[in-house]
């Protein structure tokens, strides 16, 4: 009998803006080709929990908006906010005793001197925090889905997905390491980049993808989110004569509960 992998805790951010051409936006990363995981797909910027993030956790002068939340619920969010500022440039955190969030040249100069480092592991988070005076804005971060890999594959994740709007002014970029490229992207555009062979997009990122755009704005999507429960998504997968098959739960809210997803890696 196969053994089941247990899935790493792991975060990932949908940073959204409102577009010129009247649709929401969402950044985006082309994942490295040579990245174990998902290598070269167009995903949402995110990673693993890591030990660190759990130190940040128990020293709440480091952070806004963590009021009633358990070490794990804190420690998905702190990731959430170091992946995306690993991986993007930005930095969801206002400066102490502020109530705004840290403007886009404080950030840059932040990301200049130490997003280098952090990614080498030759910095941690939490350093990077207390020299700069920094407190995390964990409240910026709104619940959106729970996916947890399938068991029989070799690497799980169990992910929970957030949605927050890009701070004024900051608009990131991708680190040319873990990925290679980074746009702003309408769902719309990037699903038919999905259909057309342009990206490579996850399963979970495409139902998300089609969830997000039935939103108009970045206000009616962190709204119509904000104090949903989330209904954990963790796919049953079944082979088929053309590949496989996913089955999810219905009131997870994805249009459906069984889907064709041809032959999967």
């Amino acid at each position: 009998m196969t053994e089941i992998v247990a899935p790493r805790l792991a975060s990932t951010v949908l940073l959204l803006r409102d577009g010129g051409s009247r649709e929401i936006e969402v950044f985006m990363m082309v994942r490295h080709h040579q990245i174990e995981f998902n290598s070269g797909a167009l995903v949402f910027p995110g990673g693993s929990v890591d030990k660190n993030d759990k130190e940040i956790a128990v020293d709440p002068a480091l952070y806004s908006g963590g009021e009633g939340l358990d070490a794990d619920a804190l420690g998905f969010r702190i990731a959430a906010i170091r992946e995306t500022f690993e991986e993007s440039g930005i930095l969801l955190a206002r400066p102490i005793g502020s109530k705004d969030l840290v403007d886009a040249k404080r950030a840059n100069e932040i990301a200049t001197a130490h997003r280098a480092a952090l990614n080498e592991g030759k910095i941690t988070f939490h350093k990077v925090l207390v020299d700069n005076g920094m407190v995390l804005a964990l409240d910026e971060l709104v619940p959106y889905a729970r996916w947890i890999t399938p068991e029989g594959m070799p690497k799980r994740f169990d992910t929970w997905f957030f949605l927050a709007a890009a701070p004024p002014e900051q608009l990131g970029a991708h680190d040319g390491k873990e990925s290679t490229d980074s746009i702003w992207v309408s769902p719309r555009e990037a699903l038919e980049g999905g259909e057309t062979g342009r990206f490579k997009l996850p399963f979970p990122t495409t139902r998300n993808l089609i969830k997000l755009g039935k939103q108009p704005n970045v206000g009616a999507a962190l709204a119509d989110s904000e104090g949903k429960s989330i209904v954990t998504v963790m796919p049953v997968m079944t082979k088929t004569a053309t590949g496989r098959q996913l089955r999810i739960p219905k009131e997870a809210g994805y249009d459906g509960e069984v889907f064709d997803v041809g032959a999967m890696g």
